[in-house]
Parts: C-alpha cells; sequence; structure tokens
C-alpha cells in the first residue's frame, strides 16, 4: 500500500509536515502529537518504517529504590501506564537490602540497549553520593530524568515533590489545632528529601510558633517502622504532642511506639505523615498525611524523558510539585492543658 502523508495527517489532526518529521525521525515534535502521527499509520493500515516498529517496541528502564514501601510502586504503575500509552516497555528494576545494586541495574539496562531511564529517588538524591554515574549516562547522551532528591551538579531534567512546603503545610496544620511541642521523625541527613523537609519544618516552627529552637525535637532515623518506633519514644520523652514524620511508614511506627508508651493517638499525640501512601486511609486511625502528587509527576516524567529521546532536549532544571495536606483522623485539637492559640498573623 503506497502510504499518503495527506492521508495520514488528515486523521492525526496535522500538517504534512510534521508527518514528514516523524517519519524521518527530525526533532520538534511534541511527544502526543509524534504518538498521534503513529497511531495514523496504525489505523490506516500503513506499515511503519523499521526505525518506527523499533522505538514502539522499546525499552525504558525505570529503577526504583524498593517496592515495600507503598509510594514506589504507586510510581511505577503512572510510569509504566504512561510508558505504555506512548509505545514503550517499561524494564522495572527494583532494590532489596544486599541484592543488586542501582549501577549493577544500570548497567543491565545498557546492555539490553534501552532508550533511557527513569530514577526514583535513586543515588542522585545522597548529597554525598559520587554523581559521576549520572554524567557518565548524560555524556553519552542517554535520556535520562531524575525524581525527587534534586542535585545542582547534575544537569538533567529533574521532577520533584516540594518537600519544604510539605512539612510547612503540616506545621502549620498541627500549630492551628493548638500544638506547640511538635516534633519530626525524619530520614537520614545525607539525603536530599530530608534536608529539605527539615528545612520546611524549621520555618513552619518559625513563621507559625515563633521558635527556633527545635533541634532536640528533630530525630534523624531509618524510613522503616522501627526508624519511627524509636523516634517516638524520644520525642514523647521531649514533651511533644505532635509528630510530622518524613514518610507514612515512618508514622506508622511513630503510632505504634506511641502505643507502646501508653500514648493514645491522637488524643495524646498528633500525628502527620508524608506521601498519601494507598493504604493510609485505611490505617487506625486513618492516617492525615501531605500527598506527593505522584500522578503528574510520573507524567511529567515521561513526557521530559520522551522528549529526550525525541531529540528535544527537556529543561536542565527542577520541576516542583505542590503537595496537598489530607486530614484525617490522626490529628486533633492538643491536650487542652498544653494548648497555645496558633499566631495567624
Amino acid at each position: 500500500m503506497t502510504m499518503r502523508l495527506a492521508d495520514i495527517a488528515g486523521h492525526a489532526g496535522v500538517s504534512e509536515a510534521t508527518v514528514s518529521r516523524v517519519l524521518n525521525g527530525r526533532p520538534g515534535v511534541a511527544p502526543a502529537t509524534r504518538q498521534a502521527v503513529l497511531t495514523a499509520l496504525d489505523v490506516l493500515g500503513y506499515e511503519r518504517p523499521a526505525r518506527l516498529r523499533q522505538q514502539r517496541v522499546g525499552l525504558i528502564g525505570l529503577i526504583v529504590p524498593e517496592l515495600t514501601n507503598p509510594i514506589f510502586p504507586a510510581f511505577a504503575q503512572v510510569i509504566e501506564n504512561a510508558l505504555a500509552l506512548a509505545g514503550y516497555t517499561a524494564v522495572l528494576c527494583t532494590q532489596t537490602p544486599g541484592g543488586i545494586t542501582e549501577d549493577d541495574y544500570t548497567e543491565l539496562l545498557l546492555e539490553r540497549g534501552v532508550s533511557g531511564i527513569i530514577f526514583v529517588n535513586g543515588l542522585h538524591a545522597d548529597s554525598r553520593s559520587d554523581r559521576t554515574r549520572y554524567t557518565r549516562l548524560l555524556d553519552r547522551r542517554l535520556p535520562i530524568v531524575l525524581i525527587n532528591g534534586y542535585r545542582a551538579d547534575i544537569s538533567a531534567p529533574y521532577v520533584s515533590n516540594d518537600d519544604i512546603a510539605s512539612l510547612e503545610i503540616a506545621v502549620a496544620h498541627l500549630a492551628s489545632l493548638g500544638h506547640r511541642r511538635i516534633g519530626l521523625a525524619v530520614g537520614q541527613e545525607r539525603f536530599v528529601p530530608s534536608i529539605r523537609k527539615t528545612e520546611g519544618y524549621r520555618k513552619g516552627m518559625a513563621e507559625h510558633l515563633r521558635t527556633t529552637d527545635v533541634d532536640d525535637l528533630i530525630v534523624d532515623s531509618l524510613f522503616t517502622v522501627e526508624g519511627g518506633q524509636a523516634a517516638a519514644k524520644r520525642l514523647i520523652d521531649q514533651g511533644c504532642t505532635a509528630v510530622c514524620c518524613g514518610s507514612d511508614i515512618i508514622a506508622i511506627g511513630v503510632i505504634r511506639g506511641a502505643r507502646q508508651c501508653g500514648i493514645r493517638v491522637p488524643e495524646d499525640l498528633s500525628v502527620v505523615g508524608f506521601d498519601d501512601s494507598p493504604m493510609t486511609a485505611y490505617l487506625d486511625p486513618p492516617l492525615t498525611t501531605v500527598r506527593q502528587p505522584v500522578r503528574e509527576m510520573g507524567l511529567a516524567a515521561v513526557g521530559s524523558l520522551l522528549e529526550e529521546i525525541n531529540g528535544t532536549p527537556a529543561p536542565r532544571t527542577e520541576l516542583l510539585y505542590r503537595p496537598e495536606l489530607v486530614v484525617r483522623k490522626s490529628t486533633a485539637r492538643a491536650p487542652a492543658e498544653l494548648a497555645v492559640v496558633a499566631d495567624t498573623d
């Protein structure tokens, strides 16, 4: 069958020049437009050129830290679906303690000839990690996108949740409920998200409670239930009536640790998580948390990667997404004898 550019252009709703650019692999075509042209080829019964057939089944590496934390499967699902709609297959690489490392996975993906890699909360988020593992990929012009953990020394497209705003929102919520001894249970201080969350917590405490003397109210911990338990006991000993957490997993540990100390949640201790993982609404009590806009971030990451693959460089900057506070039953007014009227000026 002879391919007619006019037919393809009419079906896709684009110009013949755009169809020509797609068929010849030229840059300057938006991912959605490119996909519309490819779909038109399929619907009209035209055979895709060999190069486009190869791209249709192209592989994209997706490296996530783990699957035990529900937020990472949520990211993976959004990204895999978006890639599939664009004609790509995600190769999901998950890490476990003592298992295959991120660097090992990267080498395996390069051997498979992937068209690009998306890193979710990878080693780039470790402020002390060696950046050359990423610059090496950039030097060979492999498209990559990094989610969360922005570092200025790695010139790549970034998509991040606004972690500073997240903790400001959490502190503001607790202060509005009359809490004045608000603790922070956050991840290890070397990680960029933890650094930013701590900054947001400090800013929130200074703005809403007019205090900067909070060093004793900050506990750096592991992103685990056990880490949250240990943090809870330390913060309760410091007289905290509320705790902001660096993840929902830590928050679950804080609630467990509080109950082990005979402290009720939320009557005696309010707890705010972070992520809005799928299970948080079903906890006892349902968890108040700061929602990461996972869907929007995942789609933005895929869009940036496809731009890179199609020859249109994505901005070497950080796309910051605004979080949302989801109020449930794990927060309540501070105990009457300890409450303070929040300063709303």
